[in-house]
C-alpha cells in the first residue's frame, strides 16, 4: 500500500497515512476536525537497490557508483547522459 501525504488547509497539520489506491481519501483533520484535509504531492519514498538491471547496465567501467551514492544528481547537471548517443558531449560509439 502507497503512503500518502495529507495537509490540512484549515490549521496546517501535516500527516502521513498508508492506505490501499481504492480507498477514499480522508477528509477531516485529526488535529482540529475539520473537513479540510487536501493530499500534498511528494516524491516517492523508495530506491532500488542490489545488483539488478538498474545498477548494472547503462555503465561502463567498474569505478561507476550508484547515483545515488554519489553525491550528485542527474537531474539539472546540465548534461543530459554522457554515454547517451543523443548528448552532443557524447563519449561513446
Amino acid at each position: 500500500m502507497p503512503i500518502y501525504e495529507y495537509q490540512c488547509q484549515s490549521c496546517g497539520h501535516e500527516l502521513e497515512i498508508m492506505h490501499k489506491m481504492s480507498d477514499a481519501p480522508p477528509v477531516d483533520c485529526p488535529s482540529c476536525n475539520e473537513a479540510a484535509l487536501t493530499r500534498r504531492i511528494s516524491a516517492a519514498g523508495f530506491r532500488l537497490a542490489g545488483g539488478g538491471w538498474y545498477e548494472t547496465d547503462f555503465k561502463s567501467g567498474g569505478s561507476k557508483k550508484n547515483l545515488a551514492d554519489s553525491g550528485g544528481s542527474a537531474a539539472g547537471s546540465g548534461n543530459a547522459c554522457a554515454s547517451c548517443p543523443s548528448n552532443p558531449g557524447s563519449t561513446a560509439a
